[in-house]
């Protein structure tokens, strides 16, 4: 009966469950930054939680693509209450969230690999969205373009933070979410 209930789910796309989650992890992403994201500050570089929030999202629904771009606007704009380059985080954060949907798609056959595959997937997002970002402040502002080379670490160092806070969310938001492990419900899809 599990397997009936899977497939209709991603015949229909994003459920009630998926949409209710996404917007209690970008909220708590939005509420993180303003509250803790000033206080955690290794020499510029400090998690963004809500990129963090919307790659953990990506990661426990696993959307359909397209559900991961409209995660990213909705990011973007939740992004635009805070301080910033106006604007910019819409195109931003839709990079990083569609870079998410696309890349949680690789298949992994463990649930370290998958803890790790999660990991690196919100790393390498966060480095899209604050890549991507970046570029196109220096675009806007018309400055000097080896600036940018500064911010390099700070993107890296943010993208790293991020790994690690989607890396220890992973296993306990799914166990309170009683899915099972992504590796178990891919298994019940080939049988």
């Amino acid at each position: 009966m599990e397997k009936r209930e899977l497939k209709q789910t991603e015949k229909k796309g994003i459920n009630l469950q998926d949409l209710l989650l996404t917007a209690v992890l970008l909220a708590a992403g939005a509420v993180l930054k303003f509250f803790v994201g000033t206080f955690i500050n290794f020499f510029g570089m400090k998690p963004n939680f809500i990129i963090a929030m919307y790659c953990m999202a990506i990661v426990l629904i696993r959307p359909k693509i397209y559900y991961s771009l409209i995660i990213g606007i909705i990011a973007g704009a939740i992004c635009q209450v805070f301080p910033g380059t106006p604007y910019l985080n819409f195109a931003s954060e839709a990079a990083g969230a569609l870079a998410m949907g696309l890349l949680i798609m690789i298949p992994g056959k463990t649930k370290g690999a998958k803890i790790g595959l999660a990991a690196v997937t919100t790393f390498i997002s966060t480095v899209i969205s604050g890549g991507l970002y970046t570029v196109l402040l220096f675009v806007f502002i018309k400055s000097d373009p080896s600036a940018m080379v500064a911010y390099v670490p700070i993107v890296l160092g943010t993208a790293t933070l991020n790994a690690i806070i989607v890396s220890a969310l992973y296993v306990p938001l799914m166990k309170a979410l009683k899915k099972p492990i992504i590796e178990e419900a891919e298994e019940n899809k080939s049988e």
